[in-house]
């Protein structure tokens, strides 16, 4: 059995996959592809080792800034880990909200080898994705994010088949529970917001600020949502409070695309959170699992 835990950011997912460790004898998994970067502690909301209470976590602080982690790499090191575990009689908690990672480790999801390299340098980002559309109405690629536009294409030109077909492969390689927390968005907006300004007393500042001297641009320093956003702070371009309110932002976007991202690939049993006593959302999960 693979229990795998999943949701929008700031809902309790990582206080989740250690309780249910706890009371599986089991091993967390993180499957959040920013903390597997050492050095992206605060913003990435990485769990602290006093969190931990003494469960192993895997797939954390395995890779420097400068790596190129893919979820390819993350496939492979993740399923060697459900292998390892299950190996020794626990059983793995996949934990996070990367929804394409969980996804690439927990079902038949292969990756095609692209020999051509396609260049849509000429397009603008409205054309390309109305090229997109053309050919895949259905696709769940945002019109916005040109270099998963610029992916489904490539794949589009290079197999002749689409990407949104590939990537909704149902077949399920392990005996899976997938446990989904929830809330309303009022209450999910407002934990974020809240969230965020406890980042900044936490020393968000200050971390952002050693990355940004290191002059690293990566993947790693440019994907999570926290440092980039301070970057035009310290260029002298924009105040510090325009830059923490765009941090909320994007986090409250990002938590809206992981919903749909969930809700349109894997069959995900939601549990709505009572934060003023989680114990009685992790007793839910706990009765819905000893049923399966």
């Amino acid at each position: 059995m693979v229990i795998v835990v999943v949701g929008p950011t700031a809902v309790g997912k990582t206080k989740m996959g250690i309780l249910l460790a706890k009371k599986y004898n089991g091993e967390v998994i993180n499957a959040d592809s920013t903390q597997v970067y050492r050095d992206l502690n605060i913003a990435t909301a990485k769990v602290t080792k006093t969190e931990m209470e003494g469960v192993v976590h895997h797939l954390i602080d395995i890779c420097d800034i400068n790596d190129d982690y893919t979820v390819f790499d993350f496939q492979r090191d993740c399923r060697n880990c459900i292998s390892d575990i299950l190996s020794r009689g626990k059983v793995p908690i996949i934990v996070g909200g990367t929804g394409l990672y969980v996804k690439a480790a927990l079902y038949d999801y292969k990756f095609d080898v692209l020999n051509v390299k396609f260049d849509y340098s000429s397009y603008s980002d409205e054309e390309l994705y109305n090229r997109l559309i053309s050919i895949d109405p259905d696709t769940s690629v945002h019109k916005n994010n040109r270099k998963r536009v610029e992916r489904a294409l490539s794949y589009y030109d290079s197999t002749g088949n689409l990407l949104s077909s590939k990537d909704k492969t149902n077949d399920l390689l392990y005996d899976c529970i997938f446990v989904g927390l929830t809330t309303s968005r009022e209450i999910l907006y407002d934990r974020i917001n809240k969230r965020v300004d406890s980042m900044i007393d936490l020393g968000l500042i200050d971390e952002a600020k050693s990355i940004y001297n290191t002059g690293v641009r990566s993947k790693a320093v440019m994907t999570p949502i926290g440092y980039k956003e301070l970057f035009s702070y310290f260029d002298g371009k924009s105040d510090l409070t325009s830059c923490i309110d765009l941090i909320k932002q994007k986090s409250r976007n990002y938590a809206k695309r992981q919903y749909t991202w969930f809700n349109n690939q894997m069959n995900i049993n939601w549990f709505d959170v009572d934060f003023d006593n989680f114990s009685n959302t992790v007793q839910k999960v706990i009765n819905f699992i000893d049923v399966k």
